[in-house]
């Protein structure tokens, strides 16, 4: 079926490795929600989702024996290895990828403070990136957006064509490597590893998202992922 067939293992990346610096002293990493820390939280979804084989965590080195503690604890048999974290999420990315199987074919990369993320948001982007090899979830903008320089508006874009772009994003293992070491070598300022595919000029395509699927950036977002929570109990 040539180079990009549908078959191929698929291992997650979850990266848990940032400072919190808005979190006002809150590590989220370990902050409980549900009774269980956001990282575990988080990886307990990927670990539940047969097509993912296996997990590597890469999270603070200061957190790196309690994570793994609390992973053993919850019977997460797929988390491969908790590993320390680079100097930039980029340098994470790429430490995980290197400790995924050889036979990985897949890599999903999540953001460790997205714990609200689901099987089936998970599985519409894999789909999509064992079809096109580069697939993220993502949803439309409802505010409009200007840009602006020093305080003064200088123009607005079509709300229609924006799109905040969530995790996990999935793509071919080799194809996010060279994209990842591209960036590196050209020293392209990466937010997301979207942005590395498509500096390689390959084309991502996306799926629909999640409104739950939220990133916890500031104690706000705890507040509110707690509300999404008892939601879904209450369903």
């Amino acid at each position: 079926m040539g180079l990009f067939s549908e078959k191929g293992r698929c291992g997650a990346v979850i990266v848990a490795a940032g400072s919190a610096s808005r979190m006002q002293g809150i590590d989220k990493v370990m902050e409980p929600l549900d009774g269980e820390p956001m990282v575990v939280r988080t990886a307990k979804v990927f670990a539940c989702c047969e097509e993912i084989s296996e997990i590597v965590i890469i999270t603070r080195r200061d957190l790196m024996e309690r994570v793994a503690d609390l992973c053993v604890k919850a019977e997460l048999k797929k988390v491969r290895i908790v590993a320390p974290g680079g100097e930039s999420r980029a340098d994470s990315v790429r430490i995980g990828l290197g400790l995924l199987s050889d036979d990985v074919r897949y890599a999903a990369v999540h953001d460790g403070a997205r714990p609200l993320i689901t099987r089936p948001l998970i599985l519409r982007v894999l789909q999509r990136a064992k079809r096109t090899n580069a697939a993220a979830p993502a949803i439309p903008v409802k505010d409009t957006i200007k840009v602006a320089k020093d305080g003064v508006i200088e123009s607005t874009p079509d709300r229609s064509t924006l799109f905040a772009v969530q995790t996990p994003q999935i793509f071919d293992k080799d194809l996010l490597i060279a994209a990842l070491e591209n960036a590196k070598q050209k020293n392209i300022p990466l937010t997301d590893e979207c942005s590395a595919v498509e500096a390689l000029g390959k084309k991502v395509y996306l799926v629909e998202g999640s409104e739950e699927n939220i990133k916890v950036t500031t104690p706000g977002d705890l507040t509110i992922a707690r509300a999404i929570l008892r939601g879904r109990i209450g369903k």
